[in-house]
């Protein structure tokens, strides 16, 4: 892989350093810190939506890899590595999983090597590959995985990238359209719930920031058409199948984000 370092611009907010920040990460700069410490104080919710959506996915992705029996994983926009990433979750549950990772931000690709251990039954790669080129996505992805196999299409904080809801929603279909039936899919994104939530948005947005669109319940609801809402369908992020035995999720009331998992029939 080419060293993608000189494409790092550190002179304005980027998303992944900035939900890095969010989570507790180190991997983030003073710009990234400067703007979340602004959101913050405009709305402190946004720090319950980074940590709640992070718990939501090792959530889904053990129900995927235990009850449902998936063994492969396509993770679109990875975002930065924290603590259990998906193949760690994974393959803690299945050891045979195989997980790929997408992204094709330079901060995320500076931090690749990171996402490509793995259990010596399974296997992870890692593809510098473009969400707006569904078809190709999926050809590469099919290196490491059996793509006339169910797996498990995870999309988690990325599609609001996608200025578009009705382009968004196209390119979710057309990457489910090549994977077989039995797929799943997953999703969870921010939603324009609350006053703070879009005026965090409004403000993360200003900063010269790669631009971030928050969606309505119901337009987060539309990715899953065609699907088959696994229990409990599209609730917030601390809703869905919450751990009894996990950490103490946040107050709902203070979410404003949805999720759902959907499997293709």
């Amino acid at each position: 892989m080419p060293d993608p370092h000189p494409r790092i611009d550190t002179s304005t907010p980027h998303s992944a350093r900035f939900w890095n920040y969010f989570v507790g990460g180190t991997d983030n700069y003073e710009v990234d810190r400067r703007i979340g410490d602004e959101i913050k104080e405009i709305f402190p919710g946004l720090v319950h939506v980074a940590v709640s959506s992070r718990r939501f996915l090792g959530r889904a992705v053990r129900h995927l890899a235990g009850e449902a029996g998936i063994r492969q994983f396509l993770d679109v926009g990875t975002g930065l590595p924290t603590a259990d990433n998906t193949h760690q979750v994974a393959q803690r549950v299945a050891p045979d999983a195989r997980i790929v990772y997408v992204d094709n931000d330079p901060v995320v690709l500076a931090h690749a090597s990171a996402l490509l251990t793995s259990t010596p039954e399974g296997r992870t790669a890692f593809l510098d590959a473009d969400l707006y080129d569904p078809e190709a996505l999926l050809e590469a992805a099919a290196g490491t995985l059996d793509l006339s196999r169910p797996v498990a299409l995870m999309i988690l904080n990325t599609l609001g990238h996608v200025p578009d809801h009705d382009q968004a929603r196209d390119l979710v279909r057309r990457l489910m359209a090549g994977l077989p039936a039995g797929s799943h899919l997953v999703i969870s994104d921010s939603t324009a719930t609350s006053e703070g939530m879009i005026a965090a948005s409004e403000a993360y947005n200003a900063s010269g920031a790669v631009p971030y669109h928050v969606r309505s319940i119901g337009e987060i609801a539309g990715f899953f058409d065609g699907l088959d809402l696994v229990d409990p369908g599209i609730v917030q992020v601390p809703e869905w199948r919450p751990d009894v035995h996990g950490p103490a999720d946040i107050a709902t009331a203070a979410v404003d984000a949805y999720c759902g998992v959907g499997r293709k029939p």
